[in-house]
């Protein structure tokens, strides 16, 4: 009898043999699920999480960034088609990547720190959504997927170019 092939959408427990800077070999566990294979090693860690994301372009990093008020938020490599829809890393580099460059960031540095600074927006954020923003930038949190609750970065983006927006004091 064949075997089923299994969806990439369901979660898959995996071991993988790793290399650690002392040349020793690891195991490593990770799992894959709704956006890719599920990394767990860069918590706390968004600068190396996003990097790796953008060499590997699939999965996501969870628990990679922080804020006091909502806690960690995951980010995942997501998806953009040609007419820039989309969501997570790879659309925010698609869509906004030479905005935040002409501020002169990295994508590394950008988000880690627009994370940090940004202020809630209670007037535009829904049950769906959280969204942070100043003067110079927002970022969407989006608070679920598929209808569990699971806190991971939208997008992100540089509003100085935005006609008629009024700024933020």
């Amino acid at each position: 009898m064949a075997e089923k092939a299994e969806s990439p959408k369901e979660t898959k427990e995996k071991v993988e043999e790793t290399r650690v800077p002392k040349g020793k070999p690891v195991k490593v566990q990770y799992q894959v699920g709704r956006f890719g294979t599920i990394y767990t090693q860069f918590q706390d860690n968004p600068k190396e999480a996003i990097r790796f994301l953008v060499k590997r372009r699939e999965g996501e990093c969870i628990k990679t960034l922080k804020r006091h008020d909502i806690g960690y938020i995951d980010i995942v490599w997501g998806e953009n088609d040609e007419n820039n829809k989309g969501y997570g890393l790879k659309h925010i580099i698609e869509k906004h990547g030479s905005d935040i460059e002409k501020l002169g960031f990295k994508i590394e540095d950008f988000i880690p720190i627009v994370v940090q600074y940004g202020e809630f927006n209670e007037t535009v954020s829904d049950a769906g959504k959280k969204v942070f923003e100043s003067k110079m930038f927002r970022f969407v949190i989006a608070t679920n997927f598929e209808g569990r609750r699971k806190q991971w970065l939208l997008t992100s983006f540089d509003l100085r170019k935005k006609p008629g927006r009024k700024a933020r004091a």
